[in-house]
């Protein structure tokens, strides 16, 4: 879920995969209609797809054959930091809340060719969708980060979200290429997610309006 390299048999980062599969996306006499491209993931996924939206490498090859990119992150445990804020004080035993994939440090190879500021500069700059689920509010949830890196983004993915777009507004004030949209009525459930009109909209339309509210169709 942070690009780490495979065990084997050769250590290729889970980013590579990603840049190889949308490089074949941005190959015109394969695809030669093709104007839109979204990467989408929810839970553990929509962690993967955090990541890549601020390191991946893939979108500028896209651009230049004129075919947009949408980042659809929905409902992770945990977000990428810029820096060392977090909503939450850090207590004495969360002395690796900075490391990657919460932040910065021991980042993973593929995370080599650019500052960090310019990351950012350029997370800011891209079509990113958070697609929160209203009800996904339960501190308990199984399948919850309840590492103290992700405990103090929040207690719960909903409250994870809401601060982390919080914490770019405040880091960007002219943000305008990325968006939250909360869909009442669904708790942890991918399916509903994506089914719902939110959903729909963040995966095929050309805009999501931000704060959109849709209940499951």
């Amino acid at each position: 879920m942070g690009g780490e390299s495979a065990n084997g048999p050769l250590p290729i980062s889970s980013f590579e995969v990603i840049d190889a599969l949308l490089n074949r996306l941005a190959d015109r006499q394969r695809f030669p209609n093709m104007r839109s491209v979204v990467l989408a993931g929810h839970s553990g996924g929509a962690q993967i797809v955090q990541r890549y939206a601020v390191v991946g490498k893939a979108e500028a090859l896209l651009k230049s054959h004129a075919i947009s990119v949408r980042y659809v992150v929905a409902n992770p445990s945990s977000y990428l930091y810029f820096n060392g804020t977090r909503p939450f004080a850090k207590s004495v035993s969360c002395n690796k809340f900075n490391q990657w994939k919460y932040g910065w440090e021991a980042a993973p190879d593929y995370v080599d060719s650019k500052s960090r500021v310019n990351y950012e500069t350029q997370y800011s700059q891209r079509d990113v969708v958070y697609l929160l689920g209203e009800l996904d509010t339960n501190p308990q949830h199984p399948a919850l980060d309840q590492s103290c890196s992700a405990q103090i983004q929040g207690a719960f993915r909903l409250e994870r979200g809401l601060h982390y777009f919080n914490y770019l507004q405040q880091r960007h004030p002219s943000m305008t290429q990325q968006r939250i949209v909360r869909v009442p009525g669904i708790a942890h459930d991918g399916d509903a997610m994506f089914e719902s009109a939110a959903g729909i909209s963040a995966l095929f339309e050309t805009a999501t309006p931000k704060h959109e509210q849709s209940s499951r169709k």
